[in-house]
């Protein structure tokens, strides 16, 4: 069996990372699945443990940290974020595609540790538009959102890192051009 693709996206907090992965993980010919992300922030309404993130508690975070369980992890507004490494091999090994969503500093060292991942960052249509969509979660304070806008901004300075650049103008349609990039990466 083929091992899958694994497949990097970022994008700034608000940019529709996940609105637009709902429309292409529909797509059954990608042969996607998500890796869900460990992290120790609570969960925000609606979402739920083991779909959205694996909710942890910050000391098993770092116990996992010293065990040498993440390909990836980050500290992001005081809060924790990770990939388990057993996790997504396990998945690749079975043909799977693999879609991490996860941030710049994260991206950086994956395609260190995977140099054949394949990585896309999302881009808002402007920067106004991505303060609307964050103070439009009305989930948290003025200061995280402050944080989140800035470093919005030094995130934003790092797209030529990424091999793959997509506008979320539209969800549908950024969800159908990361579509075509993973099919065009697939031989």
């Amino acid at each position: 069996m083929k091992k899958g693709l694994l497949i990097i996206v970022s994008g700034p907090s608000g940019v529709g990372k996940g609105t637009v992965r709902e429309y292409y993980m529909k797509d059954p010919s990608l042969n996607l699945t998500y890796s869900i992300s460990m992290t120790t922030r609570a969960p925000r309404e609606g979402e739920r443990d083991g779909v959205d993130y694996i909710f942890i508690s910050r000391d098993e975070f770092e116990q996992k940290i010293k065990e040498g369980e993440f390909l990836e992890w980050a500290e992001f507004v005081g809060n924790y974020y990770g990939t388990s490494i057993k996790q997504v091999e396990k998945l690749r090994e079975e043909g799977k595609n693999v879609v991490l969503e996860i941030e710049v500093q994260g991206a950086t060292i994956v395609k260190e540790k995977c140099p054949d991942a394949i990585s896309i960052f999302i881009i808002p249509p402007s920067m106004e538009e991505l303060e609307k969509r964050i103070r439009g979660r009305r989930s948290e304070p003025e200061e995280i959102i402050q944080q989140r806008l800035a470093k919005a901004s030094q995130e934003l300075k790092l797209v030529g890192n990424y091999k793959y650049v997509v506008c979320n103008d539209d969800p549908e349609l950024a969800a159908e051009v990361i579509g075509l990039i993973i099919k065009r990466n697939q031989n």
